[in-house]
C-alpha cells in the first residue's frame, strides 16, 4: 500500500511539468530582444509591443494558450 501511494505521488509530481506554461519565459525573451533595439519599422515595433502586452494580460487572466499564441507572434516578428 505504501509503495502504491508513493508511486501515485511520484507520478503526480512528475506530471506537473506537463502543465507548466512558458509565458513568463517568452515575455523575458521578448523583453531581452527589444532591449537590443531590433531592426524593425516603427509599425512593427508597435505591433510587437502590443502583442507582448496582450500576452501578459492574457497570462494574468489565466488564458495561457491565448497568451502563448500572442507571445509567439511577437517572438516570430523578432526572429526568436
Amino acid at each position: 500500500m505504501k509503495m502504491r501511494l508513493l508511486l501515485v505521488a511520484l507520478a503526480a509530481v512528475m506530471s506537473t511539468s506537463a502543465w507548466a506554461r512558458h509565458c513568463p519565459k517568452d515575455m523575458k525573451a521578448i523583453d531581452a530582444a527589444l532591449a537590443e533595439h531590433p531592426q524593425l519599422s516603427a509599425e512593427e515595433m508597435d505591433e510587437v509591443k502590443k502583442l507582448r502586452a496582450e500576452g501578459e494580460e492574457l497570462h494574468k487572466a489565466g488564458k495561457h494558450p491565448e497568451s502563448e499564441a500572442s507571445l509567439a507572434k511577437a517572438m516570430k516578428m523578432l526572429g526568436i
